[in-house]
């Protein structure tokens, strides 16, 4: 049987409004500076080399080179996901509006 359509835009879409929320949850050692949530790296602890734009979606570790444009390859980075079973995840997470049409 094949999975369901795994609709990014929607799923993009509802976890915008939370990402400072999800970021506090997935990088805890991290903090807001104006727009952006800033920590060490991925792996959520205190320091600098980590920023999410907490406006775009937009976010690089700079130690490492990684970076992506939203929510969804931000979890997929953190939780060594694939980009689908990211998407899915948090569309469990962020409930129904997150479930797009599909």
């Amino acid at each position: 049987m094949r999975s369901p359509r795994v609709d990014f835009s929607a799923i993009r879409d509802a976890a915008a409004s939370h990402l400072e929320a999800l970021c506090r949850r997935w990088l805890p050692g991290g903090r807001r500076v104006g727009n952006e949530w800033v920590c060490g790296s991925l792996r959520g602890e205190p320091g600098s080399s980590c920023r999410v734009n907490l406006r775009t979606g937009r976010w690089c570790d700079f130690a490492t080179g990684e970076k992506g444009g939203d929510a969804v390859s931000l979890a997929a980075a953190v939780f060594g996901l694939s980009q689908v079973e990211a998407a899915r995840r948090l569309a469990r997470m962020l409930g129904p509006d997150a479930e797009g049409r599909r």
